[in-house]
């Protein structure tokens, strides 16, 4: 009787008056309040997260995720395009949940609330309740790495999202309709590019009759992955990460942006500009924009686009759409200096859930539990793509194959039509940590035709292998930790470098600055950056 009286009163403490000091409380200590609380009912949590289409609350794969854990989760959410904003405002407050679910963590966020005592430490935790999610760690070592901080604690959960098509998403996308009615070979240097984008301007590749031919757009990269299309033609050049703008050599880093080599592809680039080879709206337009070039009735009117996903153009998943079949890839052009490289994405850098100082013990083992569920392949299959079999995937039928052309064990195909009507609430799809691992990926059929609607995973794949023997030998990792002294010096300095780096960037491809002329004025410009100093910290970052 004592032990159940003690249970209740340590359940609405921890809930409410001693959540200021519940933090304190060591997950490494013994498991009492969490019994208790399992004794006494759900667990009440907080979970931050962005606002779906659908209340959260009443998705299919929270009531199980509560039912399972024995949990209720109170959800506090944020517009998707203000998540951040709304993560630092709460922090700021410090009135914030015990979990953030999906907080978009860098490295560098884990370290600075991390160090302040906000994110607690989960090494503990995951010891003791996550036998998946340590399992993962170990068969992935880098994945250990990016989670570990300098100072040997885990303060975030990544989703481990092993995209293939990822790896290199700095593609380049061509109307090969186009290339044929042309008779011409696709372009394998830079000035095969100039002469073709030359074709199709003044050729009439749709044959309309009419100079409305686009040969090359793009967009922001805010808007399309990878759109701007300096991230796959300064690759012709110099190495372009479409970041940081780092090389590294050696180990020792350097910068890309304000090298001769950078300059060259800059006048490369507002060469194809100024004889209207490239898209005027390319430094402006939206993803709808780029979809209603791609989709519009009538005659083609784009011959190239720099996009990571061809999908933003035309609808690559839809079977019906004839036009889609016309793109192909293009691998990495070799420029005037004989460079040819692919840029590259390698490591992990953001990372969705942290376990705040509010959460007390029992809250703590809940919120790494739940994490935990989504790195068993049940839990990755269900938090993904929904709690009911044959409305979200099937198990696969005999003779479906994988993207590698084995055997399947999970199916999409001849699924139930959804119903435009009704939003889909009954997975979390992209929200929280889970498992996405190659090998989880693998276990899915896809068509092997790539050209259909059904193979569009298979032709980015495709697309990628084209890429990858262009790799460089050596890239910044995206998962490098800042050291802690160091973290808002470097958010500070990034985000100035490359605002200055992409807002003169489109300058000189326009024409607003003469490459020439401003080229000197603009590298001298970084010394008022602190360039050296940037350099110098994701250096110190990577050193051993």
């Amino acid at each position: 009787m004592l032990v159940l009286i003690s249970s209740i009163v340590l359940t609405a403490c921890g809930g409410a008056n001693n959540k200021e000091n519940a933090g304190s409380e060591s997950a490494a200590g013994t498991n009492t309040e969490g019994n208790a609380a399992e004794a006494a009912g759900p667990v009440d949590i907080g979970f931050f997260a962005p606002q779906g289409k659908a209340p959260l609350e009443d998705n299919e794969y929270t009531k199980l995720v509560e039912e399972k854990f024995n949990v209720k989760i109170k959800w506090d959410v944020a517009p998707t395009d203000a998540l951040v904003d709304r993560r630092q405002l709460l922090l700021a407050s410090g009135d914030y949940p015990e979990v953030f679910l999906e907080g978009k963590f860098t490295t560098g966020d884990l370290m600075t609330y991390g160090k302040q005592g906000v994110l607690i430490p989960l090494n503990d935790l995951i010891d003791k309740y996550a036998p998946n999610l340590k399992a993962m760690m170990e068969k992935k070592p880098y994945m250990k790495e990016a989670m570990t901080a300098p100072d040997g604690n885990i303060y975030g959960i990544p989703r481990l999202n092993e995209c293939y098509h990822c790896t290199h998403s700095q593609k380049y996308w061509m109307n090969k309709e186009w290339l044929d009615k042309l008779g011409l070979a696709v372009p394998t240097t830079t000035d095969e590019l100039y002469n073709v984008l030359k074709a199709f301007k003044t050729k009439d590749p749709n044959g309309n009759g009419k100079a409305d031919e686009i040969p090359l757009t793009g967009a922001p990269d805010k808007y399309v992955w990878n759109g701007n299309i300096d991230a796959f033609l300064m690759n012709s050049f110099i190495y372009n990460d479409n970041g940081k703008y780092l090389t590294v050599t050696d180990g020792k880093v350097d910068f890309a942006a304000n090298k001769p080599e950078w300059k060259e592809g800059l006048a490369f680039m507002h060469k194809l500009y100024s004889e209207g080879l490239i898209d005027k709206a390319a430094f402006t337009q939206n993803d709808q924009a780029v979809g209603q070039l791609g989709q519009r009735e009538g005659d083609e009117i784009v011959g190239s686009i720099t996009t990571a996903l061809v999908s933003y153009l035309v609808k690559a998943y839809e079977d019906k759409d004839e036009r889609q079949k016309h793109w192909v890839i293009i691998p990495p052009l070799k420029g005037p200096n004989g460079v040819q490289l692919a840029g590259m994405s390698q490591g992990i850098s953001e990372f969705p859930m942290a376990i705040t100082n509010k959460a007390s013990e029992a809250q703590q083992i809940a919120a790494i539990k739940i994490a935990d569920f989504a790195y068993s392949e049940e839990g990755a299959l269900l938090s993904e793509y929904g709690v009911k079999e044959n409305v979200g995937w099937k198990k696969a039928e005999s003779g479906e194959l994988n993207i590698t052309g084995q055997p399947a064990k999970f199916s999409f195909s001849n699924l139930p039509p959804a119903d435009e009507n009704v939003v889909p609430n009954n997975s979390w799809t992209l929200l929280g940590p889970k498992d996405l691992s190659k090998e989880f990926r693998d276990l899915f059929a896809t068509a092997q035709d790539p050209l259909t609607g059904a193979g569009y995973e298979k032709r980015l794949a495709d697309a990628t292998a084209a890429y990858a023997p262009f790799a460089p030998k050596e890239i910044y990792p995206s998962g490098a930790y800042v050291k802690a002294e160091d973290t808002d010096t470097i958010a500070q300095l990034a985000t100035s470098i490359k605002d200055y780096v992409t807002s003169n960037m489109a300058q000189f491809i326009i024409g607003d600055k003469d490459i020439e002329k401003d080229w000197d004025a603009y590298v001298k410009g970084f010394d008022g950056l602190n360039l050296p100093q940037y350099i110098q910290i994701y250096e110190a970052a990577i050193k051993k």
